[in-house]
């Protein structure tokens, strides 16, 4: 990952590849953001026409590069757009500055080190800055060629070092946001890392060691559940949904402490290494990318893991549900009543629903050691991506407060989302003649069917809430602001952020 530091370095004399400075959309053109006053000076205060002269307007997501002045020893300049300019004495929103820093990270590709003089006001900033540079310069190129002439395959690789302007390396704060920064950025980028691996090399049990390996590493207690242990505790659902491939299934439990810890959370994350879609095949064109159907379990891990980093006064415990949805002579037949962990029987009308199973089981494990509040995130239904689109996540919970304060945590981390509702009236609609409920109900509204039917399986009086992150999870279109192509890591800061709060006293 790109290394970061803080440096109070005056701009011309730093050595660096590249300096990055901020343009915004004034009335008048483009407006030089503050951060980059050294360089304007350098060019007699006139680097806004010269950018405007180059095409330059401060739109968001605008690169320019030019010559740097004379008298620098960086070669280039790279202005980069934050939008429209904020208001008399407003400062530049924090999810500009890190879309800006992650745009001029991705375009700084194949060089050493650059030095970013964006707008910093205070810690905040610098935090934003600081993940949007680590998340732009993300790229995943462990299947590339190795051996002779590797590097003219690959490609450029992505930013060695950058150095923040203006920063202070000695500021208690500013060091604690880099602290941040880097923790959340690197398990992020983790996660991203797990959602792209092929799933020939990311079954189950890889999964789950990758888990133990990172536990062992962070002082995070770690048990893994094997077919045989899923069997002999009842675990219907996983097993059920795992039949049908070689790959046996796993449940792994991660589980950080704190000795100042006042609450618990626990996060769910659904895990499908791989969906065909089992003997409800897919349809041609919806498999190529079905290795992403492990993104809730892979924000799980990393979100925990970033807690542990951080040391966090809360008690966090992570359940990934982990299965390979395959068609084989042993899979789960549409039809077929499977019994699951909390006893209750489940009819499977579609076995392309095994998300909203794996979840089941995993919610009501959950449920037993009674945390103060369950968060399950998963890519649980196309329904979701027509409602809110690919950028946006839904929200659905058994209570309204919980729900908002998930809805206000994420757009504060940059992660856009939207509360959905849980109408009781779909309910019926999974009604089974033969079973408890059944894994189906009625197509319109989907995406709520489903949260209802993971609803089912929460335990009495706890809050709840579900993330369903299908849109967002893997970017299949050209990178944007920090997010790559592939696997985006989607829900990873959400869950942290809710787990700082929590820690903090400020969710009750």
């Amino acid at each position: 990952m790109t290394a970061l530091t803080l440096s109070t370095a005056a701009a011309p004399g730093l050595r660096a590849d590249a300096i990055v400075i901020g343009v915004a959309k004034g009335a008048d053109g483009p407006v030089v953001a503050p951060g980059a006053e050294a360089v304007d000076k350098a060019y007699d205060g006139r680097l806004a026409g010269v950018l405007e002269t180059l095409g330059a307007a401060g739109a968001e997501g605008e690169v320019t590069k030019l010559p740097a002045p004379a008298g620098f020893k960086t070669p280039v300049v790279l202005a980069v757009g934050l939008g429209a300019e904020p208001e008399k004495d407003a400062s530049y929103d924090a999810e500009a500055l890190r879309r800006a820093a992650g745009v001029a990270a991705r375009a700084l590709a194949g060089s050493k080190k650059a030095a970013f003089a964006l707008p910093l006001t205070d810690a905040a900033d610098l935090g934003a800055v600081a993940e949007g540079v680590a998340l732009g310069a993300y790229s995943f190129d462990a299947y590339k060629e190795q051996g002779k002439d590797a590097k003219a395959k690959k490609g450029k690789g992505p930013l060695v070092e950058a150095t923040l302007l203006g920063a202070k390396p000695r500021d208690a704060a500013h060091k604690a946001a880099l602290a941040r920064a880097t923790a959340v950025t690197e398990e992020l980028n983790r996660a991203r890392d797990l959602v792209n691996t092929p799933p020939n090399d990311l079954d189950p049990e890889a999964f789950a060691a990758v888990a133990q390996t990172a536990a062992k590493e962070h002082g995070i207690k770690v048990q893994v559940l094997d077919e045989k242990a899923l069997t002999k505790g009842g675990y219907g659902g996983i097993l059920g949904v795992g039949s049908g491939s070689a790959a046996a299934p796993r449940l792994v439990k991660l589980s950080y402490t704190s000795s100042k810890a006042k609450k618990h959370l626990a996060f769910v994350g659904k895990g499908i290494t791989y969906d065909s879609g089992g003997i409800s095949l897919k349809p041609a064109g919806h498999n190529e990318t079905m290795k992403c159907d492990m993104s809730g379990a892979a924000a799980v891990f990393a979100a925990v893991v970033a807690v542990a980093r951080l040391g966090l006064d809360v008690n966090v415990t992570g359940w990934l549900a982990l299965a390979e949805n395959m068609p084989s002579g042993s899979a789960t037949r549409p039809g077929d009543v499977l019994r699951m962990f909390s006893g209750k029987t489940v009819e499977v009308l579609n076995t392309d629903a095994e998300g909203r199973l794996v979840l089941a089981d995993a919610l009501w494990a959950a449920s037993q050691e009674k945390p103060d509040a369950i968060v399950d995130v998963a890519t649980l239904t196309g329904a979701m991506m027509l409602a809110l689109g690919s950028r946006t996540f839904g929200i659905m919970a058994n209570d309204d407060a919980f729900r908002s304060a998930l809805h206000e945590a994420a757009e504060e981390v940059g992660e856009p989302a939207w509360p959905m509702p849980l109408p009781d009236h779909l309910r019926k609609g999974m009604d089974s003649p033969i079973a408890d409920i059944a894994n189906m109900g009625e197509r319109m509204g989907g995406g709520l069917v489903a949260g209802l039917f993971l609803r089912e399986f929460v335990g009495e009086g706890i809050t709840w809430a579900h993330l369903d992150i299908a849109g967002p999870a893997f970017n299949e279109g050209g990178p944007f602001g920090y997010t790559p192509k592939g696997g985006t890591g989607t829900a990873v800061r959400t869950l942290v952020r809710l787990a700082e709060l929590t820690a903090e006293g400020d969710l009750g």
